[in-house]
């Protein structure tokens, strides 16, 4: 089994909860994330992804104003590296997300998605 440590990825997109949900996409598609860490301080406090863009857009707001804090799930579920992939896997598909920031301590240090848990399990597979 892998753990999250092995597989998440380390390049993460962090922005303050002021940002506002045009700034946070432009930077997720230059980026290739599917997410982004909400944080204060280096804390974590939220978690915007693709699909809270999608919501932001179709209630008509404007992006360029509206800001990050508004949209991101608050206090989202987080796991230490350590934790297997398939525990987290379980987590993200109970809990119907996909992106699951991985902390050490108070600080985040990767993210995995579900695609990568996924993967993970494939090229074992295949082994």
């Amino acid at each position: 089994m892998a753990r999250l440590g092995d597989i998440m990825n380390t390049t993460v997109y962090a922005a303050a909860p002021d940002t506002s949900v045009a700034e946070a996409a432009k930077s997720m598609v230059k980026g290739r994330f599917g997410s982004a860490v909400v944080t204060r301080s280096d804390v974590l406090i939220g978690i915007f992804t693709e699909r809270d863009v999608l919501r932001a857009a179709a209630a008509g707001t404007d992006l360029t104003t509206s800001p990050l804090s508004a949209w991101m799930t608050k206090d989202p579920e987080t796991a230490d590296a350590d934790v297997d992939s398939e525990d987290a896997a379980h987590v993200m598909l109970s809990g119907g997300f996909r992106h699951l920031p991985v902390l050490d301590g108070n600080r985040v240090i990767g993210i995995v998605s579900l695609r990568d848990v996924l993967a993970t399990r494939i090229r074992r597979a295949a082994q």
